[in-house]
Protein backbone atom coordinates (compact mmCIF):
# COMPACT_ATOMS: atom_id res chain seq x y z
CA UNK A 1 0.00 0.00 0.00
CA UNK A 2 1.11 3.49 -0.71
CA UNK A 3 2.56 5.79 1.90
CA UNK A 4 -0.01 8.47 1.02
CA UNK A 5 -2.90 6.13 1.85
CA UNK A 6 -1.48 5.24 5.24
CA UNK A 7 -0.58 8.83 6.00
CA UNK A 8 -4.07 10.01 5.08
CA UNK A 9 -5.58 7.24 7.24
CA UNK A 10 -3.32 8.35 10.11
CA UNK A 11 -4.45 11.97 9.73
CA UNK A 12 -8.11 10.98 9.62
CA UNK A 13 -7.74 8.89 12.80
CA UNK A 14 -5.71 11.61 14.51
CA UNK A 15 -8.23 14.37 13.87
CA UNK A 16 -11.50 12.42 14.03
CA UNK A 17 -10.64 10.65 17.29
CA UNK A 18 -9.47 13.95 18.82
CA UNK A 19 -12.75 15.55 17.79
CA UNK A 20 -14.78 12.65 19.25
CA UNK A 21 -12.94 12.99 22.56
CA UNK A 22 -13.34 16.76 22.67
CA UNK A 23 -17.07 16.48 21.94
CA UNK A 24 -17.59 13.76 24.58
CA UNK A 25 -15.13 14.80 27.32
CA UNK A 26 -14.40 18.42 26.52
CA UNK A 27 -10.67 17.78 26.02
CA UNK A 28 -8.16 15.28 24.70
CA UNK A 29 -4.50 14.45 25.27
CA UNK A 30 -1.82 14.49 22.60
CA UNK A 31 -1.10 10.80 23.14
CA UNK A 32 -4.73 9.97 22.39
CA UNK A 33 -4.53 11.89 19.12
CA UNK A 34 -1.44 9.90 18.10
CA UNK A 35 -3.12 6.68 19.22
CA UNK A 36 -6.19 7.49 17.12
CA UNK A 37 -3.97 7.99 14.08
CA UNK A 38 -2.03 4.78 14.65
CA UNK A 39 -5.23 2.81 15.18
CA UNK A 40 -6.72 4.16 11.95
CA UNK A 41 -3.60 3.10 10.03
CA UNK A 42 -3.89 -0.40 11.49
CA UNK A 43 -7.60 -0.53 10.65
CA UNK A 44 -6.86 0.69 7.13
CA UNK A 45 -4.39 -2.16 6.62
CA UNK A 46 -6.83 -4.64 8.15
CA UNK A 47 -9.73 -3.44 6.01
CA UNK A 48 -7.66 -3.68 2.83
CA UNK A 49 -8.06 -7.45 2.94
CA UNK A 50 -10.56 -8.80 0.43
CA UNK A 51 -12.01 -11.24 2.98
CA UNK A 52 -12.67 -8.53 5.57
CA UNK A 53 -16.38 -8.08 6.21
CA UNK A 54 -17.91 -5.36 8.34
CA UNK A 55 -18.56 -7.72 11.27
CA UNK A 56 -15.07 -9.25 11.12
CA UNK A 57 -13.61 -5.75 10.96
CA UNK A 58 -15.57 -4.61 13.99
CA UNK A 59 -14.57 -7.63 16.09
CA UNK A 60 -10.90 -7.44 15.07
CA UNK A 61 -10.88 -3.67 15.42
CA UNK A 62 -12.37 -3.82 18.90
CA UNK A 63 -9.69 -6.28 20.03
CA UNK A 64 -6.89 -4.26 18.42
CA UNK A 65 -8.11 -0.94 19.82
CA UNK A 66 -8.55 -2.44 23.29
CA UNK A 67 -5.02 -3.90 23.18
CA UNK A 68 -3.47 -0.62 22.03
CA UNK A 69 -5.55 1.30 24.58
CA UNK A 70 -4.19 -0.98 27.31
CA UNK A 71 -0.58 -0.45 26.19
CA UNK A 72 -0.99 3.32 25.91
CA UNK A 73 -2.87 3.41 29.22
CA UNK A 74 -0.12 1.55 31.04
CA UNK A 75 2.44 3.99 29.64
CA UNK A 76 0.40 7.20 30.05
CA UNK A 77 -1.39 6.49 33.29
CA UNK A 78 0.68 3.98 35.24
CA UNK A 79 4.27 4.65 34.17
CA UNK A 80 4.11 8.39 33.41
CA UNK A 81 1.29 9.23 35.87
CA UNK A 82 -0.36 11.58 33.36
CA UNK A 83 -3.85 10.43 34.41
CA UNK A 84 -5.31 10.69 30.92
CA UNK A 85 -8.21 8.35 31.81
CA UNK A 86 -9.26 5.97 34.56
CA UNK A 87 -11.79 3.18 34.15
CA UNK A 88 -11.35 1.95 37.74
CA UNK A 89 -14.97 2.67 38.56
CA UNK A 90 -16.24 0.76 35.50
CA UNK A 91 -17.26 -2.90 35.77
CA UNK A 92 -14.98 -5.49 34.15
CA UNK A 93 -11.94 -3.21 34.00
CA UNK A 94 -8.30 -4.24 33.89
CA UNK A 95 -6.01 -2.01 35.98
CA UNK A 96 -8.38 0.86 35.22
CA UNK A 97 -6.95 1.08 31.68
CA UNK A 98 -9.52 -0.89 29.66
CA UNK A 99 -13.04 -2.07 30.33
CA UNK A 100 -15.72 -4.13 28.64
CA UNK A 101 -18.05 -1.18 27.99
CA UNK A 102 -15.42 0.75 26.03
CA UNK A 103 -14.46 -2.37 24.10
CA UNK A 104 -18.10 -2.46 22.99
CA UNK A 105 -17.87 1.23 22.06
CA UNK A 106 -14.78 0.45 19.98
CA UNK A 107 -16.77 -2.25 18.17
CA UNK A 108 -19.37 0.39 17.23
CA UNK A 109 -16.73 2.96 16.31
CA UNK A 110 -15.27 0.45 13.85
CA UNK A 111 -18.44 0.66 11.74
CA UNK A 112 -17.78 4.18 10.40
CA UNK A 113 -14.03 3.41 10.38
CA UNK A 114 -14.69 0.48 8.02
CA UNK A 115 -16.47 2.75 5.56
CA UNK A 116 -13.87 5.49 5.93
CA UNK A 117 -11.17 2.94 5.05
CA UNK A 118 -13.12 1.95 1.94
CA UNK A 119 -13.51 5.60 0.99
CA UNK A 120 -9.77 6.23 1.39
CA UNK A 121 -8.93 3.14 -0.67
CA UNK A 122 -11.34 4.15 -3.43
CA UNK A 123 -10.17 7.76 -3.44
CA UNK A 124 -6.47 6.98 -3.59
CA UNK A 125 -6.48 4.59 -6.47
CA UNK A 126 -7.02 1.17 -7.87
CA UNK A 127 -4.56 -0.73 -5.74
CA UNK A 128 -5.68 -4.32 -5.31
CA UNK A 129 -6.86 -5.56 -1.96
CA UNK A 130 -4.76 -8.05 -0.04
CA UNK A 131 -6.18 -11.56 -0.06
Amino acid sequence: MKFAQHFFAFLMGYFIYSLVEIINRGYTHWTMSLTGGIIMMILYSLNSRRTMTLIKSCFAGSVIITAVEFAVGVFDNIIMHWNVWDYSDMPFNLLGQICLLFSCYWFLLCIPAYYLCRLIRNRFGTEKQIS
